[in-house]
């Protein structure tokens, strides 16, 4: 059985690949262009005190997980070995495997299950930190004298005075320290 993990990862490769194209920028980033603000959606994500609550709260979910699914795991492999080992004389009429594929078929979907429940609650959780960093965005935008806000992600270098992302991130870490969470359950009209 594969055993996954999800979020946390993908939160802490964003930290290393900023921290990547920030080292790599050049030594004069040329003019500030006035009204032209940039802004690093992902770095706020794997920077804020929220989004790294949300990366080790992922952490702690998926090992949770892990630590659920270990038994069924190492359980269908005795069985499936045992199985394999005895050969016709441990299973005749079928009825051994038969209930190990239904096992097996559980665990699968136990898994399956927890996979969309650890998705839906990063989802919510970087939804939130959406939520409260907006209005700081917006606010931020307006103080500049911004005229054009663009995601960092769509460009490749720019002067770092334009940046307007460790503002945002500060007053997020203000308004936003950190979120606590447990797993959720999927609700049924997100899961159709």
């Amino acid at each position: 059985m594969k055993l996954f993990a999800i979020g946390a990862f993908a939160l802490a490769s964003l930290a290393a690949g900023s921290a990547a194209a920030q080292a790599q920028a050049p030594t004069n980033p040329g003019p500030v262009l006035p009204g032209i603000c940039v802004f690093h959606n992902d770095r706020l994500l794997a920077q804020s005190t929220a989004g790294q609550s949300v990366q080790a709260g992922m952490q702690r979910l998926v090992t949770e997980v892990q630590g659920e699914l270990a038994p069924y795991a190492a359980t269908l492999q005795t069985e499936g070995q045992a199985l394999q080992q005895g050969g016709q004389a441990a299973d005749p009429d079928g009825s051994r495997a038969r209930a190990w594929q239904a096992r097996a078929q559980e665990a699968q979907q136990l898994e399956q299950r927890r996979q969309t429940e650890l998705q839906y609650t990063q989802q919510v959780q970087v939804r939130a930190i959406a939520q409260a960093a907006d209005p700081i965005l917006v606010a931020v935008y307006q103080e500049r004298g911004c005229g054009l806000l663009l995601d960092r992600s769509a460009v490749y270098i720019s002067n770092p005075a334009m940046d307007v992302t460790d503002l945002v991130i500060q007053r997020l870490n203000t308004a936003l320290p950190s979120l606590s969470f447990n797993r959720l359950e999927v609700p049924a009209q997100v899961q159709q």
